[in-house]
């Protein structure tokens, strides 16, 4: 990392921008201390923030994460793409309620690389340092194990939500849980980390590797954690964004594979004050940016829809690129705002034309059901209320071939007519 990539933004700067949309923060003077030594130094902090390749495949919800790391990746501070390939063989135990079943080592690899595969579609992956922890936790042996799990009571363990509700409720809590915390936070000792990052369910897990630094005599890590992404079809309820999170179970959401077509389309879907929190959370875009945006869409300068579009391309242009995620609008804009018929669209109605070689139009769109009888076809011909497949028709003896076409009749009703 280079020292002018430091020094682009000032400590305040990068303290303001790094921990925006932050849930838990410890200790705030601990990071801006950070920052203004790096910014005076020179030397880039550490950013760990470790993944268990538990699942192959990733949504938005999943990139929240990997976000607030390339703010951090921006601002030139190194960050460690920690890859738990060896405490997915225990399971991540944090918010769940029953024992979660471990995975092999094979499978561990080929979700990794997927993994890979799609995190660096946010990352910067010439400026990410990729590590995996069995390069450490292997060499700990048993002895090791031993004394890493000495270092915390079974009562500082059930201090865990997850663990104390469990044993509330009499569910079933195996041994080899408890040393999950002790092993992510041994990752800290490790790397030397100056920040871990993590979700609102690993805190316990993050102050573990806070705590373990002190007693090996080094600077404690700084811990953030940040908010669950709600789904696309969270809305706004007493001046608060409520909602289920995003989820492919409950349909809501965005996957960072799928086509700049469907991203930006999922996106315009949102509501307007779902789009802010999503501005807020997603977007590479600086605070003061968003202020500024904010601020056009409420004295009317800028329509809500334009600042969406806008947040939808971004996306899609970064799981993408930026000629996809172009053409992913102007596709969404010539379906949906020039309200362009796509014949694929529309219902199918198939008439008969009784053996004739050819129909007139306006029996045709009365026995589709598209008008009350061939004297209303006419009179819409007549006015020019009706297209097939694009063109006015006007006369009222207009005659069709066999075949299929697609047929308008005044502002409201389209159908694809196939006449055998």
């Amino acid at each position: 990392m280079s020292e002018n990539a430091l020094r682009k933004a000032t400590p305040q700067e990068q303290f303001e921008e790094v921990t925006r949309g932050t849930v838990d923060l410890q200790v705030p003077e601990d990071l801006k201390k950070k920052l203004e030594r790096s910014y005076e130094t020179g030397k880039p902090l550490v950013i760990k923030a470790g993944f268990d390749p538990s699942r192959p495949d990733l949504h938005l919800g999943h990139s929240l994460l990997l976000t607030r790391m390339r703010r951090f990746q921006d601002f030139g501070h190194q960050v460690v793409f920690l890859i738990g390939d060896f405490t997915a063989l225990i399971g991540d135990p944090s918010g769940k309620n029953t024992t979660r079943p471990a995975l092999t080592r094979d499978e561990v690899k080929v979700n990794a690389k997927t993994y890979q595969d799609q995190v660096f579609k946010v990352l910067d992956a010439a400026k990410t340092q990729v590590r995996f922890n069995s390069e450490w936790l292997d060499k700990l042996g048993t002895e090791g194990m031993i004394r890493l799990a000495a270092r915390y009571s079974v009562q500082r363990m059930l201090e865990r939500d997850d663990f104390k509700k469990r044993f509330r409720e009499n569910r079933s809590i195996s041994i080899h849980e408890f040393l999950y915390p002790l092993l992510q936070g041994y990752d800290s000792v490790a790397l030397k980390a100056d920040v871990e990052l993590g979700a609102t369910d690993q805190l316990f897990n993050l102050l573990v590797g806070r705590q373990l630094m002190k007693e090996e005599g080094m600077e404690p890590q700084v811990i953030m954690t940040g908010p669950i992404l709600e789904g696309l079809d969270a809305k706004l309820v007493d001046g608060k964004i409520t909602g289920d999170k995003m989820s492919k179970s409950l349909d809501n959401y965005v996957g960072i594979s799928e086509s700049p077509e469907q991203i930006y389309g999922k996106l315009m879907s949102i509501t307007d004050d779902l789009m802010w929190r999503y501005y807020e959370l997603l977007s590479s875009r600086t605070l003061k940016e968003l202020a500024e945006l904010k601020e056009k869409v409420l004295r009317g300068e800028l329509h809500p829809k334009a600042a969406k579009s806008g947040f939808a391309q971004e996306i899609a242009a970064r799981f993408h690129d930026a000629e996809s995620a172009q053409k992913a609008m102007q596709a969404w804009e010539e379906r949906y705002s020039q309200k362009k018929i796509v014949a694929e669209d529309q219902p199918l109605v198939e008439v008969s034309m009784g053996g004739a070689p050819k129909l007139p139009l306006a029996k045709a769109l009365a026995e589709a059901k598209l008008v009350a009888s061939v004297t209303e076809a006419r009179k819409l011909m007549g006015q020019g209320g009706v297209r097939v497949n694009g063109e006015k028709a006007t006369d009222p003896k207009h005659e069709l071939d066999a075949g299929e076409y697609l047929v308008q009749v005044g502002k409201h009703k389209t159908a694809r007519i196939k006449l055998a």
